[in-house]
């Protein structure tokens, strides 16, 4: 596994985005991951949308084809560490993308984002879309 997809790019994908689509499906072969924060804020929008049903059947699709990561002592260890840089210099990001950050962090992966926020912590690897 190499690369995980931040919740930007998951929506994206959903909307049909041909760029986000087609790079997706070319980094499939490396291994693609999500965490289990961006499956919550997924479900979020899923739950939020004109057409629930739908939406969440094309989220499960999706999620079939990635490996899910949850939630581990480590990956809170490390999200504890870069907080507590990113509060000494006063350049905090959410809390729920600082535990996606962590994730990548802590398995090693490269973040695809479209959040520029990440740019904020220290030593992670991203790749930016534009939306």
């Amino acid at each position: 596994m190499k690369y995980l997809l931040d919740t930007t790019w998951v929506v994206e994908y959903l909307r049909g985005n041909q760029e986000v689509i087609a790079r997706i499906q070319e980094l499939q072969e490396e291994g693609l991951a999500v965490s289990i924060v961006s499956v919550a804020e997924l479900y979020e929008g899923v739950f939020r949308s004109n057409n629930p049903s739908g939406n969440e059947t094309a989220l499960k699709d999706l999620l079939t084809a990635v490996t899910i990561l949850d939630l581990t002592p480590d990956i809170c260890k490390v999200y504890g560490e870069e907080k507590a840089k990113l509060l000494q210099k006063g350049t905090v990001i959410g809390a729920l993308d600082l535990l996606i950050a962590a994730t990548a962090l802590n398995h090693d992966l490269v973040l695809l984002t479209a959040d520029r926020d990440y740019e904020r912590v220290e030593d992670l690897r991203v790749t930016f879309h534009a939306r």
